[in-house]
C-alpha cells in the first residue's frame, strides 16, 4: 500500500532553505525596524560623508577672509550662513569644522575603547594584585569629574589638536577600563570558562577564544554612549582656548570667537552650538538604538 505524505513528514524531509539569524545579523534587522535611529544615523553618516568630501563640495576658502564682509547676515548672497566676524564663509567654516569637531570627539572614545579594553579584561580575568593595581590606580581618576580631569591636563599639556586627543583619552580610559573589569569578572566565573580552562587552555587562549566575543558588546555599547560627551568635551576645551588653536575652524572655537557678535548677529553666533546640540543629540540617540538592538534579552 502506497503510502501518503502527511505535512509533518513533508517538513521533516524537506531540506532547511533558511539559514538561521545570526546575532550581528538580528542586531543590524532591529537598527533597520527603528526609524528614530536609522535618522540620526543618517545625520551622522551626512556630516561624516561632509566633512571628508569638503574639498570637492564647491565651498568657499574657509580660512580667507574680507573686512568689509564681516558679520553678513544668513541669507546673504554668496553666502548663504552668513560670514564670522572676520568675513570668512560660515557654511565653509561649519563643514570644514566638522572635520577636527568629530574627529576629536570620536577618536579619544576609539583610543581609550582599545586601551580600557585591554586593561578592564586583563584585570577581570587574572584578578588578584594585577587586579588590584589596575584598578585602584584608575579609582585616582576617578576623584577628579572628567570636565575638570580634561582641562587639568590640556592646560597642563597646553593648546593643539594633539594635546586634545591626548587628554580626552585619558579622561575616558578609567570609566571604560571599570565597565571591561566589571564584565569580565563576570564571565570568568561561568562554567564553560572551567571548561576550557580543564582541557589545559593557556590563559591567552581563553581570553582570545572564550572572553572577548562574550564582553566587548557590552564595552562597545557603552564606550558608543561616551562619544556625545566626548564631543562636547572637545568642544569645550577650544571654547576655553585649550584645545583647537586659530585659524582652525572647530565648532567650540567658532563659538567662542562669534561671543563679541551675539549682540550684533545672534543666529548667526548660534551655528555652531546648533551644530554640536544637532550632532550630539544624534550620537545620543544612536547609542540608545545600538544598545536596545543588542539586547537579546529583548
Amino acid at each position: 500500500m502506497a503510502m501518503t505524505d502527511t505535512p509533518a513528514t513533508a517538513a521533516i524531509a524537506a531540506p532547511a532553505t533558511e539559514k538561521p539569524q545570526g546575532y550581528w545579523a538580528g542586531v543590524g534587522a532591529r537598527l533597520v525596524r527603528d526609524p528614530l535611529t536609522m535618522i540620526c544615523a543618517g545625520v551622522i553618516l551626512a556630516l561624516i560623508l561632509a566633512a571628508i568630501f569638503a574639498p570637492w563640495l564647491g565651498l568657499a576658502d574657509p580660512y580667507k577672509g574680507s573686512m568689509i564682509a564681516r558679520l553678513k547676515p544668513l541669507g546673504t548672497e554668496g553666502h548663504i550662513l552668513g560670514t564670522d566676524e572676520q568675513g570668512r564663509d560660515m557654511l565653509a567654516r561649519l563643514i570644514y569644522g566638522g572635520r577636527l569637531t568629530l574627529f576629536i570627539g570620536l577618536m579619544p572614545v576609539v583610543l581609550a575603547f582599545f586601551i580600557g579594553s585591554a586593561l578592564g579584561i586583563t584585570a577581570g580575568y587574572v584578578g588578584g594584585l594585577t587586579n588590584t593595581i589596575i584598578m585602584r590606580t584608575v579609582d585616582v581618576f576617578f576623584a577628579f569629574p572628567s570636565v575638570l580631569l580634561a582641562i587639568a591636563i590640556s592646560g597642563a599639556l597646553g593648546a593643539g589638536i594633539t594635546n586634545s586627543l591626548v587628554s580626552l583619552t585619558i579622561v575616558f580610559v578609567p570609566p571604560i577600563t571599570r565597565v571591561a573589569e566589571a564584565v569580565t569578572s563576570g564571565v570568568r566565573a561561568l562554567d564553560y570558562i572551567d571548561a576550557a580552562r580543564a582541557t589545559g587552555a593557556s590563559a591567552w587562549t581563553v581570553i582570545r577564544v572564550h572572553v572577548i566575543g562574550n564582553v566587548l558588546s557590552p564595552i562597545f555599547v557603552y564606550a558608543t554612549s561616551l562619544t556625545s560627551v566626548c564631543m562636547i568635551l572637545a568642544a569645550g576645551l577650544s571654547f576655553l582656548g585649550i584645545g583647537v588653536r586659530p585659524p582652525e575652524p572647530e565648532w567650540g572655537l567658532m563659538l567662542n570667537t562669534l561671543r563679541s557678535a551675539i549682540y550684533v548677529n545672534p543666529w548667526l553666533s548660534a551655528l555652531p552650538g546648533v551644530m554640536i546640540f544637532i550632532t550630539s543629540l544624534c550620537l545620543n540617540l544612536l547609542s540608545d538604538g545600538l544598545r536596545s538592538a543588542m539586547n537579546v534579552r529583548d
